[in-house]
């Protein structure tokens, strides 16, 4: 059988179009950690992605590690994600980026619960695979309705994608849920490291409402 690829399985989710759309998004479970400021050399931020991918690859590994869990498949590691803020009152600016507050993530299969994270988890401190592994925590996130798009092209650019994405809201009766916690969502579909700037793939989303 072949290993499910979630990108593949779950279009609506991870290949939008380059023009707004709505979409419903279902509950699903991420491994997250926290973090604030600028991403670029922040060392809180790199020692996020790491942790994130080595409990992503020692989940999906643990058959070849001689566990496994129950309902196991083989799987494609999902991509990397993000949710990104700032502190209530303050304004969220591409130009100031030191108020950034983040959650990066990465999304889970259904098998995983709390023991199989734990365990995870443990064999990562164990091997010292990366620093700060308390920090990383198993969660359920639910998004419903959203709009998103595909931006392509570098992170600088994406404010005349988030553009779009304001113009489709005033014309379709939505608003963003940001005043109530909602928060911008961004999944990364390329590699920053192998792809040329404007050709990286990000999904763009912000959870909306009806005004």
């Amino acid at each position: 059988m072949a290993a499910i690829d979630f990108k593949k399985a779950f279009k609506e989710l991870y290949q939008p179009p380059n023009q707004p759309v709505v979409v419903t998004v279902p509950k699903m479970k991420f491994v997250m950690v926290d973090g604030e400021g600028y991403p670029g050399g922040n060392p809180a931020y790199e020692a996020a992605i790491q942790i994130l991918y080595a409990l992503s690859y020692g989940i999906k590994m643990m058959p070849r590690q001689g566990f496994q869990p129950e309902g196991y498949y083989d799987y494609v590691v999902p991509p990397l994600e993000g949710l990104w803020w700032i502190h209530e009152g303050e304004v969220f600016s591409f130009e100031d980026k030191d108020n950034w507050l983040w959650t990066m993530m990465i999304r889970q299969p259904d098998f995983v619960d709390e023991e199989i994270f734990n365990r995870a988890r443990d064999e990562a401190v164990r091997k010292k695979k990366a620093a700060g592994l308390e920090k990383a925590r198993l969660e359920s996130f639910t998004e419903g309705l959203c709009l998103q798009v595909m931006h392509i092209g570098p992170y600088s650019s994406e404010p005349a994608t988030l553009a779009l994405m304001e113009k489709y809201m005033a014309e379709n009766g939505y608003r963003d849920t940001f005043y109530r916690g909602g928060k911008h969502h961004e999944i990364y579909l390329s590699d920053p490291r192998k792809a040329s700037p404007d050709k990286l793939k990000t999904v763009l989303r912000q959870p909306i409402e009806k005004c």
